[in-house]
């Protein structure tokens, strides 16, 4: 079998990586490419394959780099089935309909500047038959239990505990009397991450293609992170001024109002409004709230509890783009929690305006930030930034809290590798910046005696 890498090799986004043995050939995600003008241009094209003849595409998860592009494949012929956990299959869904929704408002805006110039409007990468085609495709794929995608492919999915429904695939190959098996860790969580289960590690394979987003280093301590955020809000409500948080509408935003319930509940934090301003969060969560058989044992026990807070009326859900205008007015203190995370889109962008100029913001950055995002740009310090063509001045605290990420750590994931490390697999990183694959390449080297392989985009390995 060879196995192709069409994005997530040397960066974060644009998972996409196809594997082609002599009787089948199948996509493990496909996703868009997210971060600045060059990234984002990557775009213009689904991952280069015959998708008349692609059998299957199998999905690690719901965020938008890994599978954002599934729509282009539709428009590019690709009829054959999606595969997904039934969680994933409820988020592919909201993720594509919501990336449609940002696209066709861009894409207006941005025709409407081209017809004043004379030029010709740009046509869109893809459409509602394209969504609603992908959607329609796909078909529930199990935990746990070996299931055939393609002829002679064989898929079985454990918790990756990154959000609701990831996975870790292990695809299990048989070509004539010979078998061979390829782990992708897909986007692996930490240990101890609220609401979802902790990751599940595979025991043996052939060969491991596994994510290294933060290869390089490890987040801070969970709940000293925690206690950091905590005493940030209650500094900053002394100011009366509004706390910003930037945050990923699937995963980070429940993890987040998760904390915030709890630190209520236990007197760390007087309670003020904490206004969810994102349609696609406020769907999200009910999406999430739908699949608790996949919840961890301490959200069980909370929601059997009867002391979550969203009822009593300090979180307040913000849908309409009324409702959301209305908080340029609303007084400080209170929390708004808004897409997108990195900052490169959604609502948070018009709060980020609004405010960023005002020193009595504060800006809690609760996740990774891509090269090139406005995100990335309040975390390395820029004292102006670029919204909606005004240059805002960055007068606002800004506080980046690497602890809540949903991605495992450096140590995490080598605990991960751990249990496969005895099996001598060949190793492969991707979904990670060349420093982060580099450092852990180095340290799976030095520790186990094995080799990585980092691809670059295009490359492909055999197994």
């Amino acid at each position: 079998m060879k196995i192709t890498f069409y994005g997530a090799a040397g960066g974060v986004t644009g998972t996409a990586y196809y594997c082609e043995s002599s009787s089948s050939r199948i996509m493990i995600d496909c996703g868009m490419f997210q971060g600045g003008k060059r990234d984002e241009s990557l775009n213009k094209t689904a991952p280069p394959v015959n998708y008349r003849t692609l059998d299957a595409i199998v999905l690690t998860h719901a965020h938008l780099d890994h599978c954002g592009r599934l729509p282009m494949a539709v428009r590019n012929g690709y009829r054959g089935p999606i595969f997904g956990t039934p969680a994933t299959m409820d988020l592919v869904a909201l993720v594509l309909r919501d990336s449609l929704k940002v696209q066709t408002g861009d894409l207006d805006k941005l025709n409407r500047m081209l017809v004043r110039k004379g030029k010709s409007k740009i046509k869109p990468l893809f459409d509602e038959a394209d969504v609603e085609g992908a959607i329609g495709q796909m078909k529930p794929l199990p935990y746990h239990e070996p299931f055939s995608v393609a002829e002679g492919m064989e898929i079985v999915v454990d918790e990756a505990g990154h959000i609701l429904g990831s996975g870790s695939l292990k695809l299990t190959v048989k070509e004539g009397k010979k078998t061979k098996s390829v782990i992708f860790s897909g986007d692996l969580g930490a240990a101890g991450m609220p609401i979802v289960r902790d990751p599940e590690p595979f025991r043996e394979a052939d060969m491991v293609i596994m994510e290294s987003t933060y290869g390089d280093r490890d987040h801070k301590p969970l709940q000293e992170t925690i206690d950091e955020a905590i005493s940030i809000i209650r500094n900053a409500m002394h100011t009366k001024g509004k706390i910003l948080i930037p945050s990923f509408a699937i995963g980070r935003t429940q993890d987040i109002i998760y904390y915030i319930e709890q630190a209520f509940r236990q007197g760390g934090l007087p309670r003020l409004p904490i206004y969810i301003d994102s349609p696609m969060a406020i769907e999200a969560t009910r999406i999430y709230m739908s699949h608790s058989e996949l919840f961890d044992e301490e959200m069980n026990e909370f929601i059997a509890s009867g002391e979550q807070e969203r009822d009593k009326g300090y979180i307040r859900p913000t849908s309409t783009a009324e409702e959301s205008k209305h908080l340029n007015q609303v007084q400080g203190p209170c929390i708004i929690i808004a897409g997108s995370g990195m900052c490169n889109a959604g609502r948070i962008r018009h709060h980020l305006r609004h405010n960023l100029w005002m020193p009595e913001t504060s800006v809690l950055i609760v996740g990774y930030q891509a090269e090139g995002t406005l995100g990335r740009k309040l975390v390395d310090g820029h004292t102006s930034v670029n919204i909606f063509g005004e240059r805002i001045a960055v007068r606002a605290q800004i506080h980046k809290l690497g602890g809540f990420s949903a991605h495992a750590g450096q140590s995490d994931l080598l605990t991960w590798f751990d249990v496969l490390a005895p099996d001598r697999p060949r190793v492969v990183l991707t979904h990670g910046e060349d420093r982060a694959r580099l450092t852990l390449a180095d340290i799976i080297r030095q520790r186990y005696g094995l080799q990585p392989f980092l691809p670059k985009y295009g490359e492909s390995v055999e197994v």
